[in-house]
């Protein structure tokens, strides 16, 4: 997978977490999920943060499709 860049997450007094890419707001999480994102982003930020917003899977999509396994 190739790196992510541009996303920036912060954590809230109320324990509530945003995650921005590239200055827009990509999710809030809030209580149980935010705590266990808290607790895997110290691993590949940048990763994690665009896995969890769902903004990971960009610019494979044709290459994937080509796939003989996905022809069908």
């Amino acid at each position: 997978m190739g790196v992510a860049a541009g996303f920036r997450h912060v954590q809230r007094a109320d324990g509530t977490v945003v995650i921005t890419h590239h200055g827009q707001v990509a999710g809030t999480l809030r209580g149980a999920r935010a705590a266990e994102f808290l607790a895997e982003v110290d691993d590949d930020p940048q990763v994690v943060m665009a896995r969890w917003t769902g903004n990971y899977r960009r610019g494979n999509e044709r290459t994937a499709k080509q796939h003989p396994r996905n022809r069908g």
